[in-house]
């Protein structure tokens, strides 16, 4: 009689941790992509509801922020380029942490923010994508 061990029974492929990582992913797609929006087509808005960063309040920046988000929020989302997009949005979310920081807004609430979206983002990519779990070597 032959038994069986753990090593010779096939695993079934991950697909739970994957899906997870798109669900995140998606999502992380949807907040940035409504922030891009609300920046582009809404400046003035934004403006009168953003917290006084010391930033110009010009809607021409404030376009020009939702492009150079709506760029990056594009790279994260279009599978090819994600590693290079996750880059990006922690590049401009590390931005936000430091405008938040240096007036002094509340931690948890305002600052932290743009580390939670990062974490949100680099865990999506993790679990989707198996280029970035193995230069991690996982």
């Amino acid at each position: 009689m032959t038994s069986l061990t753990v090593d010779a029974v096939p695993r079934a492929p991950r697909l739970t941790g994957r899906r997870f990582g798109i669900g995140l992913s998606g999502l992380a797609v949807l907040l940035l992509g409504m922030d891009a929006a609300g920046k582009l087509f809404a400046p003035a808005m934004m403006i009168a509801n953003s917290p006084p960063l010391g930033i110009v309040a010009d809607t021409s920046f404030y376009q020009l922020l939702g492009g150079v988000l709506a760029i990056c929020t594009a790279f994260y989302a279009w599978p090819r380029t994600s590693p290079l997009g996750a880059i990006l949005l922690t590049g401009y979310l590390g931005g936000a942490v430091f405008a938040h920081l240096r007036v002094g807004s509340p931690l948890f609430g305002f600052t932290l923010f743009g580390v939670y979206l990062g974490v949100l983002v680099w865990a999506g990519l993790y679990l989707r994508d198996a280029r970035v779990r193995a230069l991690l070597g996982a």
